[in-house]
């Protein structure tokens, strides 16, 4: 995202910080807001549907309670994705004829939020949060938020997610008897890769006929997820960030462990990417589980809808799968919410908000609907998310309770991860994103051709999973992302 600041635009902020700090100094805790004078506040985020109205019901709510008791009226308004809320907010800050103003806050991905820091666009949230407060969040939660050059903090964490697995429980059944598979061994990658090679052969098998027509057992959303957890589990961090300065650690032989244990089931048709998201691939029954985020969980379908038939489904949660002998890694995502640089009035009104907004019973009201995990420390427990489920009488999907329950169940034996952001770590993600998984939708559709010419599997399969070629990818892909990032 490019962003414009002129001269005039640098001493404009330049002088408005010298304000807003002596202003700061001036007032001690007193707070600037006027019950009788309220301030009005824009959020902009990209909730939809269901998550949409939990967080417009939660802003209702604040309006009526607290911001009126205090003077604050909050206004949201959904951007409909990712993309558009990035492109309004550039749009705004660039300044674009047709363009709505800066809104006081907005959801932000970590490197997105950064390349607007850059443009002093951002508040310093430090000012308006004591070490007290800071402390009852999760610490890397707030450790993401620092993307500030002196360390400070810019992004306020609102509502976070990591991965789980999801399985169609009751198509497994079957398989799990007739060839003895455990869900133990889904605990690993490896045991996941040699599962997804047992469900092809059996599945193959139930039609003698027709050889070379085994199915697919597992899939992954969100590859570069694969790439910079399945690394930092093997002991290496891809994307080492000092300083905002990255220095990028391939180290062959644990790529070569990354690239046999997706690429190669992959080409062989063990594994399987066929629609926009691994949940369709469950519906249509090309797949029989997957990897994904825990908000992917509402997505799991109620039934698998093949062309000569549908059937209902079960499921079940099971924690993602890490790297046999690798550390308890596990990823740390999902958008916080960052507040514009303006006055100290409208910035303090935008942290008391957030505050607000992530109490245990408001985070995991939100939560319940969306999938998404508190961030207070406080809030991270089945027994908390039970007794706010009483308390207020809430409607839980049970796929979302299952998927937040099996989490709060792990976090204490997993560490989550998220790389720091850098310049042109958008950029170097989607090498992380489309380099191999491009290759392999490419090459699996050879293999398969081959397949039906009347190869076997391993035949078709062999030129493009030997050691010369990893060691072409290897230099393709350790080029590409060098590129990204301007080395």
């Amino acid at each position: 995202m490019r962003i414009m600041s002129g001269a005039a635009r640098r001493c404009t902020l330049a002088c408005l910080a010298a304000v807003m700090a002596l202003s700061l100094a001036g007032c001690g805790s007193k707070s600037p807001l006027d019950p009788k004078n309220p301030v009005s506040l824009t959020v902009w985020h990209y909730y939809n549907g269901s998550q949409q109205a939990a967080f417009d019901a939660l802003v209702e709510e604040f309006n009526d309670t607290v911001g009126r008791e205090k003077g604050i009226y909050v206004q949201s308004y959904s951007q409909g994705s990712v993309p558009d809320l990035e492109t309004a907010v550039r749009d705004a800050i660039n300044g674009k004829v047709g363009a709505d103003a800066m809104p006081d806050i907005f959801s932000s991905y970590a490197d997105t939020a950064y390349e607007v820091e850059q443009a002093g666009a951002l508040a310093d949230l430090s000012d308006y949060l004591s070490q007290e407060d800071l402390e009852r969040y999760v610490d890397s939660y707030i450790e993401e938020g620092r993307i500030a050059a002196d360390g400070t903090l810019r992004i306020f964490p609102t509502a976070k997610s990591t991965e789980i697995m999801m399985l169609n429980k009751t198509d497994w059944e079957p398989f799990a008897q007739a060839t003895g598979a455990s869900l133990d061994d889904l605990a690993t990658i490896e045991g996941v890769a040699a599962t997804a090679k047992a469900y092809y052969e059996w599945t193959d098998g139930l039609t003698p006929g027709v050889p070379g027509d085994g199915r697919a057992f597992y899939g992954r959303d969100a590859l570069a997820n694969y790439f910079i957890i399945g690394m930092q589990q093997l002991g290496v961090e891809i994307f080492q960030v000092e300083n905002g300065e990255v220095t990028l650690n391939t180290p062959k032989e644990e790529l070569r462990r990354l690239w046999e244990n997706y690429y190669v089931p992959m080409v062989k048709g063990y594994f399987g990417a066929y629609g926009s998201f691994r949940s369709d691939d469950v519906k249509t029954g090309d797949i029989l589980a997957y990897t994904g985020s825990t908000t992917s969980a509402m997505y799991f379908p109620d039934q698998v809808e093949l062309e000569e038939d549908s059937h209902a489904i079960d499921y079940l949660v099971l924690p993602a799968p890490v790297f046999q002998g690798g550390r308890p890694y596990a990823v740390q995502q999902g958008a916080g919410m960052v507040v514009s640089r303006s006055d100290q009035r409208r910035e303090y009104a935008s942290v008391e908000f957030l505050k607000w907004f992530t109490q245990p019973e408001n985070n995991l009201r939100f939560g319940c609907v969306a999938g998404y995990l508190p961030v207070l420390k406080e809030a991270g427990s089945t027994q908390r998310l039970d007794d706010a489920i009483a308390a207020q009488d809430l409607s839980v999907a049970p796929k979302t309770y299952d998927c937040l329950t099996t989490i709060f169940d792990e976090l204490d034996g997993m560490t989550l991860y998220t790389n720091k952001s850098f310049q042109n770590g958008s950029a170097a993600r989607k090498v992380l994103e489309y380099n191999l998984a491009d290759k392999a939708a490419a090459d699996r559709a050879e293999v398969a051709q081959a397949v039906a010419g009347g190869m076997s599997v391993e035949e078709a399969s062999a030129d493009y999973v030997s050691g010369a070629a990893f060691e072409q990818w290897y230099e393709a892909f350790c080029g590409a992302l060098n590129a990204a990032v301007g080395k």
